[in-house]
């Protein structure tokens, strides 16, 4: 392959390549200096930090940081205005990201942008506080509210039992897709004196730097190199873990370094080795159980675990590993992507995923969860761990709780106390940015904002509570969880509202087919269209219910969206087909207001079939305190009870009406459901699991072959999932929804490989799917790739002017040997002459000496020096045999003798080796 080219020029624009690869984004960093950046930007050039390296296969885009980004949870994202290109993978200074592109067409170079957990991260980006909607300003953040009443039973009281803690290493393991070992080690606490066997809790941490000096960080790396020690992130919920100790259960953090230092390369950022991770350390514990006397010493110095009760706490990326390995203990994954192949002995009773990320967006829709959202995550801030709520919606019987909680001021990196400064032995940070003074939420010395150790004994609380109900059974914590409006005083003065879905819930209005709105929109909760978008574009990422996802449309994503600019006009949402809600005590609706308002009153009515009206109350809604740094438009669960409704027919029941009774404001209807206390059984069904996999194939010569994306279909019974196909070439996703069977071929992706035998793209086609109903998603995303299998054209260099007077352009011809359907790119790094005088700075045209090495003629020097390893990129086109390279000389009218300009064509194979070409010189006379 072909080296760096430094500086793209006016022909790169527009950049028109074949297709993406985003999950293939996984090219080898450069092995020498990348030279200097593009300039700042106009109508044709790449933005400031952006560059284009490589050609064919090793083609990149590379976005450069003025600043080393920290490693975090977050997946870095390029993007081309809407679109989302790939996730790139970071260089070892945290400051290079880079994208393979193979064909990629990215569309306007302007529009290039970086982003991270929803927010920017580019320099364009950086900070940026996004415009309110529609007008609509928030202000102030709204004043702190009354406590919230408490609830009868607080389950962040420490327990009656002792407490041991201690440690164990056993021998590394290798997961599939990672070069290097993984650790297998974990810390254990627990209790001495609890009778019996004893629930368990495993916890795992996120993404954070795996390895550090006494001085420094070594973000990334592993194993991690002599010096170094391993980041002991596994340390860092020692407080929960002794809680739940004290209160019965015996509990394990386990370390996920190994995981963390290789996920850049994962597909899917690692969540199928972490599950592989947290499914090994619990068929260990089972086998513990099984034989005490082979367990490791602190392991046996706590009482028994019990593997049917287990209680997976995630943190960050952890959180989505513990997600993928509830749904992998329930339908088993592909055996070649999976690190443990043996038996199931254990019974995940419930989750809880704290500021978790969700790139595939696929639940486990049966097994009960917490989801711990912080106002002030710097991360994950786009606060997407909402969908492991949202996302369960109708895709299985709806019998598990899923709860999502929003922890008004609590970071991203305070659960941990190893990630947190001054509790930390390695380096930590505050994720939000420490030196932000000004944001009025989030701010380091703003009311609304949680010291560390306040967080993170309102994050034990909360685990406490998830554990008593999802494992004790204990519905007396539900109304903690479940929208009920109590609090926990043990977790005060943190604020912490929720809501949730599912458990002793019934569907009623859930925006989507079969509802007809008037008096307000049925909007998209994802989609760049402002027409149709829930939130105006300035907006995105402002909502954790509107977290994007693979693609900037997503079909079957909506909400009810109000606007109001005086009392009582009603919004009516109505149902194709009338409801049951027979059996319910209240109608509880999920509702949105902007942040930092207060007192938007709506009256709420019910119209069954028959046209009978009942009106339910008046409900009061107030926003949480945000800014335009936080992710703060959240539904806030109200519950009307459905005792005035006795006039109707609540089995028929057809329409909801909501009234504005406030002079304007603005809402938005995430769903309404019939509601009573409880907390059901769970038990999983049986469901078709639906895996995408990936195929590498050869181009050949000629003809065409036909080749489909891998899908694997196993389990029972028969589900739907809504697939997507990027449409090679352009900015176009389709979907649609296919019912698919175990072994059936319901869901083709047919892709064409055209065989030739000029050099190319490697050119892949993706596609990615989510579960809709009855089914469950294990590997979301799959593709074909074609690997182009013909040799890069043999580079020349001759003459066209290389004895010239000043003035004139010195000019070579770089030419292939055959013409290439890629562009090729080579360098020629400028060397010192032999002997005698040498072109100097003054002596070419300054807009060129700034456009090729970002430099200025004064002072004067040998262009040999004009920069560190100088060089000149140039490109042969596409389709064209050849290319001309000049540098244009001034007249200066100053008597000088002949000068000399040395160059050296240099090439690079696949392995970004150099290969030397031929030196070749130029002279320039003067004039007269």
């Amino acid at each position: 392959m072909i080296r760096v080219k430094r500086v793209v020029t006016a022909a790169l624009a527009v950049l028109t390549l074949a297709a993406v690869s985003p999950e293939l984004a996984h090219a080898q960093p450069a092995t020498r200096p990348a030279g200097p950046l593009t300039r700042p930007a106009d109508d044709d050039r790449l933005p400031p930090g952006w560059r284009i390296t490589g050609t064919g296969a090793a083609r990149q885009l590379v976005w450069t940081s003025p600043e080393a980004v920290p490693m975090g949870d977050a997946r870095v994202e390029f993007h081309a205005g809407d679109r989302l290109l790939g996730h790139p993978v970071a260089e070892r200074d945290g400051r290079s990201f880079r994208l393979a592109l193979g064909g990629a067409r990215l569309g306007a170079a302007d529009q290039l942008k970086v982003l991270a957990g929803g927010r920017r991260l580019d320099a364009a980006g950086t900070g940026r506080t996004p415009p309110p909607p529609s007008g609509l300003a928030p202000s102030a953040p709204a004043l702190p509210q009354a406590p919230l009443p408490a609830n009868r039973v607080d389950p962040g009281v420490p327990g009656p039992y002792r407490t041991a803690k201690g440690a164990y290493t056993l021998d590394s393991v290798r997961l599939p897709g990672f070069k290097a070992p993984v650790e297998m080690r974990g810390t254990v606490v627990g209790p001495t004196n609890a009778p019996g066997r004893r629930p368990l809790a495993l916890f795992l941490h996120g993404r954070h730097y795996t390895c550090y000096r006494a001085d420094d960080g070594d973000p990334g790396q592993w194993p991690c190199a002599a010096g170094a020690l391993p980041v002991p992130s596994q340390d860092g919920y020692l407080r929960a873990q002794q809680f739940l100790a004290s209160q019965g259960y015996v509990t394990v953090s386990i370390a996920a370094n190994g995981i963390n230092g290789q996920d850049d390369s994962a597909a899917d950022g690692g969540a199928q080795a972490r599950s592989s991770l947290v499914r090994l350390h619990l068929a260990r514990w089972a086998q513990w159980g099984a034989k005490r006397s082979g367990a490791p010493a602190a392991v046996r110095a706590v009482a028994p675990a019990d593997p049917s009760r287990v209680l997976l706490v995630g943190h960050s990326r952890g959180g989505e590993g513990v997600n993928r390995a509830a749904l992998d203990s329930l339908y088993a994954p592909p055996a070649a992507e999976d690190g443990y192949h043996g038996p199931v002995r254990w019974n995940i009773r419930g989750t809880v995923l704290i500021g978790p990320t969700v790139f595939g967006q696929n639940p486990a829709p049966d097994v009960p969860s917490l989801t711990i959202l912080p106002g002030c995550d710097g991360d994950v801030s786009d606060l997407q761990g909402e969908i492991y709520v949202d996302g369960t919606r109708g895709v299985s019987r709806g019998a598990a709780l899923h709860s999502a909680v929003y922890m008004v001021g609590a970071n991203h990196n305070f659960f941990n106390s190893e990630w947190t400064p001054g509790q930390a032995k390695a380096p930590a940070t505050d994720d939000f940015d420490s030196d932000d003074t000004t944001d009025r939420v989030c701010a380091p010395s703003a009311k609304t904002r949680l010291t560390a150790t306040r967080q993170q004994s309102a994050g034990a609380t909360y685990i406490a509570a998830a554990a008593r109900l999802f494992v004790a059974g204990d519905d007396r914590v539900r109304p903690l969880l479940d929208g009920s409006g109590r609090r926990a005083p043990s977790a005060d003065p943190a604020r912490v509202l929720s809501h949730a879905v599912g458990a002793n819930r019934t569907p009623a209005f859930l925006p989507g087919p079969g509802v007809s709105v008037s008096g307000g929109r049925v909007c998209a909760q994802v989609d760049p269209d402002p027409a149709r978008a829930c939130l105006a574009p300035g907006t995105e990422g402002a909502s954790p219910h509107f977290a994007a996802w693979e693609t900037p449309r997503e079909p079957g994503r909506d909400a009810v969206a109000l606007r109001w600019t005086g009392a009582g006009s009603p919004t009516a949402v109505r149902l194709a087909r009338p409801v049951s809600l027979a059996g319910s005590d209240a109608l509880a609706l999920r509702l949105i207001v902007p942040p930092n308002t207060t007192g938007s009153q709506l009256d709420v009515t019910l119209v069954d079939a028959s046209g009978r009206r009942a009106a339910l109350g008046r409900a009061r809604v107030d926003g949480l305190p945000g800014t335009g740094r936080t992710a703060s438009y959240w539904a806030r669960e109200i519950r009307m009870p459905l005792s005035a409704a006795h006039r109707l027919d609540l089995k028929r029941v057809a329409a909801l009406e909501l009234t504005p009774r406030t002079g304007n404001g603005q809402a938005w209807l995430m769903d309404a459901w019939g509601w009573k206390p409880g907390t059901p059984a769970v038990h999983a069904p049986a469901l078709p699991r639906v895996d995408l996999g990936r195929l590498t194939v050869k181009e050949g010569d000629s003809g065409t072959r036909t080749y489909r994306v891998p899908v694997r279909v196993v389990g029972h019974g028969s589900g739907q999932v809504r697939l997507f196909v990027p449409e090679p070439g352009t900015d176009k996703v389709t979907s649609r929804t296919v019912t698919v069977r175990p072994g059936g071929h319901e869901i083709d992706v047919p892709v064409v490989v055209r065989g030739n035998t000029r050099y190319g793209y490697d050119v892949t086609r993706e596609a990615f799917v989510k579960a809709v109903h009855g089914t469950v998603v294990g590997s979301h995303r799959g593709g074909v790739t074609a690997q182009d299998d013909d040799p890069m054209p043999k580079v020349t260099v001759t003459p066209v002017a290389d004895h010239v007077v000043e003035g004139k352009p010195l000019t070579w011809r770089v030419s292939l040997s055959t013409v290439a359907d890629a562009e090729i790119s080579a360098d020629l790094p400028l060397l010192p002459v032999g002997g005698g005088p040498e072109l100097s700075t003054a002596d070419v045209d300054k807009q060129w000496l700034k456009d090729t090495f970002d430099a200025s003629p004064a002072p004067a020097r040998p262009l040999s020096q004009v920069v560190e390893e100088p060089y000149i990129p140039v490109t042969v086109p596409a389709g064209r045999p050849s290319t001309d390279v000049s540098v244009p000389t001034v007249a200066d009218g100053v008597s000088e003798p002949v000068e000399s300009l040395r160059a050296r064509l240099i090439t690079y194979d696949a392995r970004w080796q150099p290969h030397p070409g031929p030196e070749f010189t130029g002279t320039v006379r003067d004039a007269s």
